[in-house]
């Protein structure tokens, strides 16, 4: 159901990719291995662990993160855990809690599904107080990747975005509103092809607007000058259209309150 990505061989980027069949599988198999970190690690770089599914790996989203930082500021060196279609609950099952717990991390941003639903959101804000334990415990700082609903359920988006809102607010985290970045760069232009064919899955378009809104909500830089043309650490390249970069990088400024 989900494509995975397990291409990263950066040397200033580990990612540990896996993949599930789906949500609530009893016993997810992983796909990927870690990569080595450079050592030592340059003075004055920031770390951040992804935790997340199929949302957080499609086109290589932390990935594009890194890239972004790399053109607009000092490196951030990320790993990722995750697996296709699962939850906060999931990982906690899956012990993504100990890789947490070892420490290091300046951020660790937390996504799972959309959570519009009643019960989804206290799952994820009973998770996301969870795990928010173990990352203060370990010197990290709490962050949300507010994703999207489907592209059927485009009247979901308020109940996203609060979701994501109550849970950042829960523990004082972060909030990388991607979800509202999409919003806005539609009212910029409403021809703007975020969904990908599956109706869930972004398209790199899609992708390259949820970074800005990470790498800004993370950094505190605005994200309007950052180029449209990434090569990324994994050997693939991002070459979006110059006309719509702008509109992008404005929408993500505007869900980010600037």
């Amino acid at each position: 159901m989900f494509k995975t990505l397990n291409r990263y061989s950066s040397l200033a980027l580990v990612t540990l990719m896996t993949a599930a069949s789906c949500s609530g599988d009893s016993n997810p198999t992983k796909s990927g291995g870690t990569l080595p970190l450079p050592s030592p690690l340059p003075p004055g770089t920031d770390r951040a662990l992804f935790v997340g599914n199929s949302l957080t790996e499609a086109n290589e989203l932390p990935l594009i993160v890194e890239a972004l930082a790399g053109a607009g500021g000092p490196p951030v060196f990320v790993e990722s855990i995750t697996y296709a279609g699962v939850s906060l609950e999931d990982h906690w099952r899956l012990g993504t809690q100990d890789r947490i717990a070892a420490g290091g991390w300046r951020w660790v941003v937390l996504q799972q599904g959309p959570s519009a639903l009643p019960d989804s959101r206290v799952n994820l804000r009973e998770w996301t107080r969870r795990f928010d334990t173990v990352i203060r415990q370990a010197g990290g700082l709490t962050a949300l990747y507010m994703v999207w609903p489907e592209s059927s359920r485009r009247d979901a988006f308020p109940d996203v975005s609060a979701s994501y809102r109550l849970a950042a607010q829960d523990v004082g985290g972060i909030l990388l509103p991607a979800g509202d970045a999409w919003l806005a760069a539609w009212r910029l232009d409403p021809s703007l092809s975020l969904y990908g064919p599956d109706g869930l899955h972004p398209t790199v378009a899609g992708s390259y607007v949820a970074a800005l809104a990470i790498y800004g909500g993370l950094t505190g830089n605005s994200t309007l000058g950052l180029p449209g043309r990434l090569r990324l650490r994994s050997g693939t390249s991002i070459d979006l259209d110059p006309a719509v970069v702008p509109s992008l990088q404005a929408a993500a400024d505007k869900a980010l309150g600037r």
